[in-house]
């Protein structure tokens, strides 16, 4: 039976208009044509937005947006801004998972409340918003050769500013929302865009049409300069000069769009409870519907668990407490149904699969872990399985099982992301201190030899560090989002197939949900790098998928709950306040 329908309750502060009113006309917010001419009514009413409707931005409006910010002052007329505008939906998720890494990095470092206050923060304007605009600072002219450098060499950054301020009241003239976000490591954000040497940013700019509505140049006259045309100063896409970094590699993989997002906001914002009262719950579940949004229909409902299990020989250097022999009980049990990923799975009333990877070639220390050719065999036979799960099923949960893999582990994630053996290396299941550092060498070792070939992609770290199950599971998160199927991650080995996969595919980064967050010391570095906060926290160390598939039946009961409760109706009248 469908739930009922209830008047939608109107609160007495803040936005009163409801998603249904927003839609209906994206523009609404617009001041009338007299009034955008009245300066101080529009610096009075500009928002910092961090919520957008899909609708793209027409270039005509774009195009006054940019020439507001262009005519901003700037220190000796030099007007050292530089405007790209991002469109494309892989740079724009590349960007949102740099400021998650950032906002969970930063949440760290505080306070436990302020840290609360800091994750509840929105940024998927980054990615709901059509337009992202990326102001930067061309910083390459000597201060002292511009008016007023010389004694305030920051005053380009200042210019900047002002043209962001330009650009944001413009912008709310036309009905637009604009969000600034800083939660960037700007090294990061910069080379992104191949920004040159000299050239820095600013932040990034979310511009489009909003879907909150929140109540509450004197040296061109005196013939210093001319003011450059808008077209010399605006890029797309990426810097376009000539010492333009490398064009990334393009992601095919079809990931949900602003469409899809929003409709799923939408038809929460209809729920009869106040918007995000699931907390992080309300964004897991969010993300599995808006992958399910672009399933035909029927969609398939609930999930399943898959635990890969691989050998390691670099057990050998006596990194585990375990011997080698309890991969193959554990693999034993799985196919008995007796194991604790099978008896978890039951529990979430998930769907129940092990699939045994093999054995590594090499040690780590010595040899590479694994050939190319079978790298790739063993990547390409998990996205078959990731895409045969997506089939029949809504999510996908992964697990794994390896004695001796919490090392390899630590090792690939290091690699991936620049760490040092320190950072990385944790006790694993009932190690010792003695263990420890045999692990950190073994570690650190095994980085050096894979080190020594210089900048190697995702695929050639596996193969040095990696370990079969670990391949086998990128290509299963590969799969399962090629399928429209959310992945539920595990422990660490999990995680830092899935950098693989979205290093492999970045539109992968939008069908991830963190499970947990493990005991393992690099697993929380892994979650930043993926910009994904753990929807459980119990310190496990089962392994097999047990954390994952907890997480699952907590998630699809949030999406029960959702599409249980009941729906409201937006009172008629005016959308503006």
């Amino acid at each position: 039976m469908s739930p009922s329908t209830w008047n939608r309750p109107v609160p007495l502060i803040g936005d009163r208009t409801s998603a249904a009113e927003r839609a209906e006309d994206v523009a609404a917010w617009a001041f009338p044509e007299p009034a955008r001419q009245a300066l101080h009514d529009v610096v009075a009413a500009r928002r910092d937005i961090r919520r957008y409707r899909p609708d793209p931005v027409e270039p005509e409006v774009l195009q006054r947006v940019l020439a507001a910010a262009h005519a901003a002052p700037s220190v000796g007329h030099s007007q050292p801004w530089r405007f790209v505008v991002v469109s494309e939906p892989a740079t724009r998720e590349r960007a949102a998972r740099m400021a998650d890494e950032q906002r969970l990095r930063q949440a760290a470092q505080l306070e436990p409340d302020a840290a609360r206050r800091l994750l509840d923060l929105q940024l998927e304007g980054i990615r709901e918003a059509p337009l992202g605009v990326v102001v930067a600072c061309d910083r390459r002219t000597p201060a002292a050769g511009v008016l007023g450098r010389a004694t305030f060499p920051d005053a380009d950054l200042w210019s900047c500013a002002c043209a962001i301020q330009n650009l944001w009241l413009a912008a709310r003239a036309e009905g637009l929302g604009v969000g600034w976000v800083t939660l960037f490591d700007p090294a990061d954000l910069e080379g992104l865009l191949g920004l040159p040497d000299g050239v820095v940013t600013l932040g990034w700019l979310c511009l489009g049409w909003p879907d909150e509505r929140p109540p509450a140049p004197g040296l061109e006259r005196a013939g210093w300069s001319r003011r450059q045309p808008v077209a010399d100063v605006v890029m797309a896409e990426r810097w376009t000069e000539a010492d333009a970094a490398p064009a990334p590699p393009p992601s095919h993989l079809r990931a949900p769009g602003r469409a899809e997002v929003v409709e799923v906001r939408d038809h929460a914002d209809a729920m009869l409870t106040p918007p995000g009262s699931l907390g992080l719950l309300d964004r897991a579940v969010d993300r599995l519907e808006a992958a399910a949004r672009l399933r035909p229909d029927p969609h398939p409902t609930g999930g399943a668990l898959l635990v890969v299990a691989g050998r390691h020989p670099v057990t050998r250097h006596g990194v585990s407490a375990y011997a080698d022999a309890v991969t193959d009980d554990v693999v034993a049990a799985a196919r008995a149904g007796e194991s604790a990923g099978a008896a978890a799975a039951r529990a979430a009333h998930l769907a129940f699969r092990s699939h045994d990877a093999g054995t590594a070639t090499g040690d780590l220390v010595h040899d590479d872990a694994l050939t190319a050719p079978a790298t790739a065999a063993l990547v390409t036979d998990g996205r078959e399985l990731g895409r045969d799960l997506a089939r029949d099923h809504l999510l996908v949960a992964v697990g794994e099982v390896g004695v001796g893999n919490t090392t390899v582990a630590a090792a690939l994630a290091a690699l991936l992301l620049d760490l040092a053996p320190d950072d990385v290396v944790g006790l694993g299941s009932g190690a010792d201190s003695a263990m420890l550092e045999r692990k950190r060498g073994v570690v650190a070792r095994a980085l050096a030899r894979a080190r020594t070939a210089g900048s190697i992609g995702a695929l050639e770290a596996l193969g040095a560090v990696g370990g079969p199950e670990v391949a086998v599971l990128a290509g299963v998160v590969l799969g399962a989002a090629e399928g429209g199927a959310v992945t539920v991650l595990d422990g660490l080995a999990t995680s830092v197939a899935a950098v693989v996969a979205t290093r492999l595919e970045p539109g992968v980064a939008a069908y991830l949900v963190a499970g947990q967050r493990s005991r393992e010391r690099a697993h929380a570095r892994v979650l930043e790098h993926l910009g994904l906060e753990p929807l459980l926290d119990l310190r496990l160390r089962a392994g097999e998928g047990v954390g994952a598939a907890l997480a699952s039946g907590t998630l699809l009961s949030g999406l029960e709950l959702r599409r249980g409760t009941g729906r409201t109706t937006a009172p008629s009248g005016p959308a503006h306040s």
